[in-house]
């Protein structure tokens, strides 16, 4: 395998493994998915794919500025991603709950508006950043090739990865979910999104373990 493989063979693993554990965002693309369909499970990961390749390239590129600037305003960014979270929460509560048969795939406009609500929300918790700057300060280390754009372009296809990988395997089982099931989870995701929005104030105190994603 050459290096430039082998170094995005690498960086998807980490985009993957980076998206993988279930939080807020998780929850979010499991609901919208019962709820709308495959495509906006899948533009609702998107937007967090899209957000680690952000972090990823400042990681990669080493803008030691930007990654002071986002430490330094964790608590703004956290504040706003909490306030975010508990508007989800309202929004997912109230969400009129639609027949499978009846769903049609949303329109391009909303969609849009689903990866930017996820790009920024993932955003909000610059925390991410120091995994992303540690991971990649290694490979950049070990890399026999000068090349960030690489361990970028795996970080953001491993990412989405997942979340296509999420969204067909939620997609699969929703015909199985009927109004009264789709009422339920609706509710048990705005407790959850709810739960994380008070555990994301709650990090912001001294002592407390930042949040996940």
């Amino acid at each position: 395998m050459s290096p430039t493989l082998l170094l995005f063979a690498q960086s998807l693993l980490i985009g993957l493994s980076i998206a993988a554990p279930v939080g807020q965002i998780g929850v979010l693309a499991i609901q919208r998915t019962l709820q709308d369909g495959r495509a906006a499970g899948v533009a609702t990961g998107l937007g967090a794919a899209l957000a680690d390749a952000v972090y990823g390239a400042i990681g990669a590129y080493g803008v030691s500025a930007v990654t002071a600037w986002l430490l330094g305003a964790r608590q703004a960014l956290s504040l706003a991603g909490a306030a975010f979270l508990l508007w989800l929460a309202w929004r997912t509560a109230r969400a009129p709950v639609a027949t499978v048969a009846a769903a049609t795939r949303p329109a391009a406009g909303r969609l849009l508006r689903m990866v930017g609500g996820t790009f920024v929300l993932t955003l909000s918790n610059p925390s991410t950043i120091l995994s992303f700057v540690a991971v990649f300060g290694v490979l950049a280390g070990r890399a026999p090739v000068s090349a960030p754009w690489v361990m970028v372009a795996g970080v953001l296809v491993g990412s989405a990865l997942w979340w296509l990988l999420l969204a067909a395997a939620v997609g699969a089982v929703r015909e199985r979910f009927d109004m009264r099931w789709q009422r339920a989870v609706n509710a048990l995701s705005a407790a959850v999104l709810a739960g994380f929005a008070l555990w994301q104030l709650l990090s912001l105190l001294p002592g407390t373990p930042a949040s996940g994603r």
